[in-house]
């Protein structure tokens, strides 16, 4: 079992390895994606990390508010994607 932790305010350089970098040393991690515009693929400053489920809250316990690339991001448990009309 697996979950996905939302992350955001992330530095615009922050690169897919960075984030994994960061969430390994608090949990397994499964899979790491930055989400870019698709127009100019440059990042919209947030991502999300999959990681396992045991290791989901102290993740966020552990990361929430600390500072990658300068920046305090947030970290929590992502959300199902709200439809859109």
């Amino acid at each position: 079992m697996t979950k996905t932790l939302y992350v955001g305010n992330l530095p615009w350089a922050t690169t897919e390895e960075e984030l994994v970098a960061a969430f390994s040393q608090y949990a397994h991690v499964v899979s790491a994606r930055i989400i870019t515009d698709r127009e100019t693929g440059r990042s919209r400053g947030f991502g999300f990390v999959e990681v396992a489920a045991e290791d989901a809250e102290a993740a966020i316990a552990a990361l929430n508010g600390t500072l990658l690339g300068g920046r305090p991001i947030t970290v929590n448990e992502a959300q199902p994607r709200q439809r859109r009309f």
